[in-house]
């Protein structure tokens, strides 16, 4: 009795539950992935990281030399004189007070370098980021593809089921052969095939972008969701340069080196002045002859003879320093130019190919494919003319899922070139 109503209370549960683990289940656009993976990549945080340190490097870089201080005594007695020991009676007291003064802006131009320093790391954590996310971006791209593939295979097996239902029955009536059947039998579970190797292939997709945001929600608990198409125009490739020379971080990387040679120069071109260092001190010698004068002043300012080591290396290291600096941020403004073309290529190459799929192939292939299979059903076509027509519907469908695919990593590489996102 008891195991009859727990069979009773699972059955009912069952719907239930089922409606739980698909509202448990997580579905992310590409923003919010894109914001997870920001927000957990273990690499970027690195980087940041050492960003933050050299920020902390400016605040050395600006400190002032320490003062120096010096307490000396001399004269102790150490032995009595006539009879008697005074030891502190004839001890000499001083204080000298010395600071090192840097001239030439010294100061602030070791912070204006270790701030240059700071904008090439952020810079280059922003060019960190773009490679990463072009990674990740491709990984998206990937599922989404194994998802309408994997559509397409399901879209295909049920239509195999129905004509192998239909053709079932004709079989019996005597309208076809047995060939023709197991012919029909064959080219389906060709479809079953396709069906289970694309659900493989999307719970590989899957664990592979679940990786990259290091996540640890299951498999069957995660899906993405998105456009999965091309547009009808892209932007003019004039736009696009101008928007990569704008924004590419590593060219501007490049151009903030030059800024920080030019400091560097300027800062060697200081570090060979020279440095005084101004001494004030004051003492107590009760062993002068003048009673008035057991408490003295003085002051001096002593600066080095830089007869020999004017700082003559590091002025022509830092001055050859500018000119390869320049000549780097020449050739990486070359090599953007070179990979926005090269990017902008496979963008209108994908798009040449995808447009008369979508505005012919894909509608030839379906009306192909449903009069041919009206046509066998009714006598009037080969088996032959039907099981092409149905190879040549999952071909061409199949042809322009991976296109779209191309279109939208060619897409993604475009964006990978300008260091932004200018297409969807």
């Amino acid at each position: 009795m008891f195991r009859y109503f727990g069979l009773v209370f699972v059955t009912l549960a069952l719907p239930f539950l089922s409606a739980g683990t698909a509202l448990a289940q997580k579905v992310m656009t590409w923003p919010e992935v894109r914001n997870r993976f920001e927000a957990a990549n273990l690499s970027l945080q690195a980087s940041q990281i050492g960003v933050d340190e050299l920020r902390a490097q400016e605040i050395s870089a600006h400190l002032r030399p320490n003062p120096n201080l010096t307490l000396a005594s001399d004269g102790t007695q150490l032995a009595p004189y006539n009879g008697v020991w005074q030891p502190l009676t004839g001890t000499m007291v001083s204080t000298n007070f010395s600071y090192l003064h840097e001239r030439q802006r010294k100061r602030e131009l070791r912070l204006e370098s270790a701030q240059d320093s700071t904008k090439i790391a952020v810079s280059g954590e922003s060019d960190l980021g773009r490679t990463l996310v072009f990674t990740l971006r491709t990984a998206f791209i990937q599922t989404l593809q194994q998802k309408a593939v994997l559509s397409l295979a399901r879209e295909n097996l049920t239509y195999s089921d129905h004509v192998l239902d239909v053709n079932r029955e004709r079989y019996k009536a005597g309208a076809i052969s047995r060939v023709d059947l197991d012919r029909l039998e064959l080219q389906h579970v060709q479809y079953e095939s396709d069906a289970q190797v694309a659900e493989v292939n999307l719970r590989t997709a899957k664990i592979q972008l679940l990786a990259l945001l290091n996540d640890r929600t299951p498999v069957d608990q995660f899906d993405v969701n998105g456009p999965f198409d091309f547009p009808a125009l892209v932007v003019p490739v004039e736009e696009i340069r101008q928007a990569a020379l704008d924004t590419r971080p590593d060219l501007r990387a490049a151009l903030q080196s030059i800024d920080k040679a030019n400091t560097d120069h300027r800062l060697a071109v200081a570090n060979g002045s020279t440095d005084p260092t101004l001494a004030a001190w004051w003492s107590y010698n009760p062993s002068f002859n003048n009673p008035f004068a057991h408490q003295t002043l003085g002051a001096s300012v002593s600066f080095p003879l830089r007869t020999f080591d004017r700082n003559q290396g590091e002025k022509l290291r830092t001055k050859l320093e500018i000119d390869r600096t320049e000549k780097l941020a020449e050739a990486a403004r070359t090599q953007v130019f070179s990979e926005v073309d090269s990017a902008y290529a496979s963008l209108t190459g994908s798009l040449t190919l995808l447009r008369p799929y979508k505005d012919r192939y894909l509608e030839q292939a379906l009306r192909i494919r449903d009069t041919i299979a009206f046509s066998f059903e009714h006598g009037a076509a080969s088996m032959l003319d039907f099981l092409n027509a149905q190879a040549d519907y999952r071909s061409v469908q199949l042809n322009y899922l991976n296109l779209v695919a191309s279109y939208l990593t060619a897409a993604s590489q475009v964006n990978l070139a300008v260091g932004r996102e200018v297409i969807q």
